[in-house]
């Protein structure tokens, strides 16, 4: 067999987060603005449209100023540009792809799915890559664990805060 037929292993995996009290249908708008990534991604300091129309399949967002945990301390401005492969307003999920940057990831693809339950919802978020160098597979696990904790947490207190604005008497 060439070695171009040869099929590299991906590293595959899924992270989970629950959120207590917001409701799927109250979560999926923060996720669904696809150029928003930025207001909840921990470290994530820009996400900007590159091309197409926010939540519409091909568009592009470049996300820059995230922290990895294989930078060491080193001062380095992490990017990527992302695009959105498609999206399911109806079953609450999205998938998307890096295209271009400079963090190693090859071939990466995500999907990104609320579901619903009794106390509120989940935010569940399936991943695969080639193998990134400089990288184990668990630093990619709890980079995109944590990053999703984080995430939940913020929408969260947002929503939590605005239904609680809303809410008040006069």
């Amino acid at each position: 067999m060439a070695n171009d037929e040869q099929q590299i292993s991906k590293w595959k995996g899924k992270a989970s987060e629950e959120l207590a009290g917001p409701k799927a249908e109250q979560v999926w708008p923060l996720l669904e603005d696809f150029f928003g990534l930025n207001k909840w991604f921990p470290t994530l300091t820009t996400c900007l449209a590159v091309e197409g129309i926010n939540g519409q399949p091909g568009c592009v967002r470049y996300c820059a100023g995230f922290k990895t945990p294989v930078n060491n301390g080193e001062q380095i401005m992490n990017w990527t540009k992302q695009k959105l492969l498609s999206i399911d307003p109806t079953e609450l999920t999205f998938s998307y792809s890096i295209v271009d940057g400079n963090v190693g990831f090859n071939s990466y693809v995500s999907t990104v799915k609320v579901v619903p339950n009794e106390q509120g919802c989940s935010i569940h978020w399936w991943y695969e890559v080639e193998p990134v160098e400089g990288w184990m597979p668990e630093d990619l696990s709890v980079f995109i664990g944590s990053g999703l904790q984080v995430m939940a947490k913020r929408m969260e207190e947002a929503l939590l805060h605005l239904h609680a604005s809303t809410n008040q008497k006069p």
